[in-house]
């Protein structure tokens, strides 16, 4: 399975130099985890709940910008990336989501959740086949055609 498949596309961003507060608000309107920081058309960095303080970091917040509490240095990946690779990336860096670029431009973004999914419903491959159970079968016989009469 590639990136492309699982990926959240719409992904959420807010300008680096938004209060902390609104970007906590729209975290919590929206129940999402994480925003991607832009500047302008590129990724600033990655801005989490916990980087926010969650409920109760109001004070973790208080007249701070996104800029003053995001992850700066963001590790991205590209749409044909495997989910192997990602998640391996992820558990590797101990971070929680990896924005989706291809050719320099925010496509979507793959979270621990989106991971949790595909594990839930399983890699839609097929099954092997059950293994058929031994029947009685009777061996082929040749037909001859008997050339001419008795």
């Amino acid at each position: 399975m590639r990136a492309s498949e699982i990926m959240t596309e719409g992904v959420q961003t807010v300008s680096a130099d938004l209060a902390a507060d609104a970007a906590w608000d729209m975290m919590r309107r929206k129940r999402i985890h994480h925003l991607v920081a832009m500047r302008g058309q590129e990724i600033a960095g990655v801005l989490s709940d916990r980087d926010v303080g969650g409920p109760s970091g109001a004070a973790v917040r208080v007249g701070r910008i996104v800029a003053d509490l995001m992850t700066p240095h963001v590790v991205t990946a590209a749409p044909a990336d495997t989910i192997r690779s990602i998640a391996n990336l992820m558990r590797g860096r101990t971070i929680g989501c990896v924005p989706i670029v291809d050719r320099g431009r925010l496509v979507g973004i793959v979270t621990l959740a989106d991971l949790l999914q595909v594990i839930g419903r399983g890699v839609d491959r097929p099954a092997k086949p059950a293994r058929r159970s031994a029947t009685h079968r009777v061996p082929h016989r040749k037909q001859h055609a008997h050339p001419g009469t008795w």
